[in-house]
């Protein structure tokens, strides 16, 4: 049997993660899953998966979790030091699922313990990718793409070399606002930016894709990735979802990945890997797809894109600055504080803010200095808002 962990486990990719284990009970153990608020749902699949732990990343919720394993042998624990701890368990293959930054540390913690991290958390490398892979290669770790863009680059890549890869094309559905007149997008509102043509996922990332931000950090988790250059990168707007990513090659070749929008595909591949195996997804019907439409994005629509273009040039720490103002900027949309345009607003302001400080965004790319910057691009952010709220 695998001995796994699922961090992030009652998110969407959590939850798809645990419907392949279901499938097959008999082939993992589970160690440890993790969660938010939702300690109900943490505490049922804890339960019904056997683990060793559930850990809910709300120290506040701990009572409530404890009295929903009352009577099983699931341990209870709480807070960030407790995922860490949980991380350090030995296990073959662990699911990092958990949204944003928060999940840096247990990553980091798991390839220390020399496992395989299968990657959702696209924050992780956005924000310390040469950490992320150092670490990975010094603890003979290795890092399995889950987003559905760099699994799909993953698999055009098998059996090629990177040297080859003239250019790599990631799609966007484009959000919910692709069609939308520009003008609208000022009074866009939260529950229109919550809804997602093509994909079933959390509110934050269904946000992140309306206004792009997910595909500004995916363009960054490309480069830290696969490491090609920022120029090398480029991005199509795809309606359907169906092409996830594209692979060109020096001879002009084009390796394209068709699937299905549903991230079962990707967790699938990352938990069988090197194998395939059969997975409960939607096979193409190409003749009723009929046609596959591409866009070049707006980069006045998706201001994010540029921003993402501008991180990399800076390179240091800018990418742990970049998110952490994107998302709290995302914190404060949801909160009804700004508008849905103040996002790329405020995070470009932060962005000028702390790369004026000398020495910050140029420091050791270290835990603790990642964290900082991170702290500090929060910080940022909450002072412009309460400035143009107050």
């Amino acid at each position: 049997m695998r001995k796994i962990s699922i961090f992030g486990a009652t998110g969407s990719i959590g939850q798809s993660t645990i419907d392949l284990i279901r499938r097959a009970p008999e082939a993992y153990d589970v160690v440890a899953l993790s969660g938010g608020h939702n300690v109900a749902q943490l505490a049922r699949d804890a339960i019904e998966l056997n683990a060793e732990i559930a850990i809910t990343a709300h120290e506040s919720r701990l009572p409530e979790l404890c009295a929903a394993l009352a009577g099983s042998d699931v341990e209870a624990a709480a807070g960030a030091r407790a995922l860490v701890e949980a991380a350090s368990r030995p296990a073959d293959w662990i699911m990092s699922a958990i949204v944003g930054a928060a999940g840096l540390a247990p990553g980091l913690t798991a390839l220390e313990q020399g496992t395989t991290l299968a990657l959702a958390n696209k924050e992780s490398l956005v924000c310390a990718g040469q950490l992320l892979m150092r670490t990975a290669a010094q603890h003979g770790a290795r890092i399995l793409p889950v987003d559905s863009e760099h699994s799909a680059v993953f698999q055009a890549l098998v059996g090629e070399q990177i040297e080859d890869v003239e250019r790599i094309i990631i799609t966007a559905s484009g959000g919910a606002f692709r069609d939308w007149p520009l003008a609208d997008l000022k009074t866009a509102t939260l529950a229109q930016a919550s809804s997602h043509p093509n994909w079933d996922m959390g509110q934050r990332i269904t946000i992140d894709s309306a206004s792009m931000f997910n595909k500004a950090l995916e363009v960054i988790e490309t480069r830290e990735f696969f490491g090609i250059s920022p120029e090398q990168i480029e991005v199509l707007v795809h309606p359907q979802s169906l092409v996830h990513a594209l692979v060109g090659f020096r001879d002009g070749a084009l390796m394209s990945h068709l699937g299905a929008p549903d991230m079962r595909h990707a967790i699938g591949y990352a938990l069988h890997w090197p194998h395939r195996k059969e997975l409960p997804v939607e096979r193409l019907d190409l003749a009723a797809v009929g046609q596959l439409e591409f866009r070049t994005p707006d980069l006045q629509r998706y201001p994010a894109l540029r921003q993402a273009q501008d991180v990399m040039a800076r390179g240091g720490l800018s990418g742990a600055a970049f998110n952490g103002a994107k998302e709290r900027a995302l914190d404060h949309f949801i909160a009804g504080r700004i508008g849905f345009l103040d996002m790329a607003t405020i995070t470009e302001q932060v962005l000028e803010a702390l790369e004026a400080q000398p020495g910050l965004i140029d420091a050791s790319m270290t835990l603790e200095n990642v964290t900082q910057v991170d702290d500090l691009a929060r910080q940022a952010a909450d002072q412009i808002v309460a400035q143009r709220t107050g």
